[in-house]
């Protein structure tokens, strides 16, 4: 199969990338810096906010995972929720599976756990952002094949176990490691298991 990894220099992304070469597929690795990712067949340089070059990458590839986050210095995270929106309105035909943030699973009461008022207030800005992107993913229905993945909300943990579990709004555990995460990313690639929808994922 012929992967795309958008983000595929960072934490998860190289993980990613490193899990679906071990498996034998062909991967290409799109990051801002273009620097390579360790089991990258090919490494280009792009940025998600370059609407039609995203484009031309999911079309040409099988399937397209994105793990990309809004900027963590304290920079404003409303052009990630605008670049992952035109992606959406371009309506690209190939799979996407996206990495996005644990702030809008729902705790026991149905609550979403970035309204808690226990929430990091320095975690806040990306858990909103990407509660945003998950709604207008839904919104977008059957239109594009998507799927988005929240990781656990301990995330990222350190302790790899090699394999995950899986739940829907509510979090399936507490902590996930990359590696698990991209077995849990790579696995859905392979199976298409929740196409239209969002799960998440903790190690097991």
């Amino acid at each position: 199969m012929n992967l795309t990894v958008i983000g595929g220099t960072g934490n998860t992304g190289a993980a990613v990338v490193a899990e679906a070469a071990r498996r034998g597929h062909i991967v290409t690795s799109a990051s801002r810096s273009g620097r390579h990712a360790e089991g990258a067949t090919t490494d280009v340089v792009a940025d998600l906010a370059d609407t039609a070059a995203v484009v031309d990458l999911i079309s040409a590839a099988d399937a397209t995972i994105i793990a990309v986050s809004p900027d963590r210095t304290g920079g404003p995270v409303q052009p990630t929720v605008d670049a992952f929106k035109a992606l959406i309105a371009a309506r690209p035909t190939g799979r996407l599976v996206v990495v996005g943030g644990a702030g809008s699973l729902l705790d026991a009461d149905g609550n979403r756990l970035v309204d808690s008022p226990d929430f990091p207030a320095v975690a806040k800005p990306e858990a909103l952002a990407f509660a945003e992107v998950l709604e207008a993913f839904r919104a977008a229905a059957d239109t594009l094949a998507w799927t988005l993945v929240s990781p656990a909300p301990a995330y990222p943990s350190e302790r790899s176990t090699g394999a995950y579990v899986v739940g829907k709004d509510h979090p399936a555990g507490t902590d996930l490691s990359p590696a698990d995460l991209a077995v849990a990313l790579v696995d859905e690639v392979e199976q298409d298991v929740h196409r239209g929808e969002r799960f998440t994922v903790a190690s097991a």
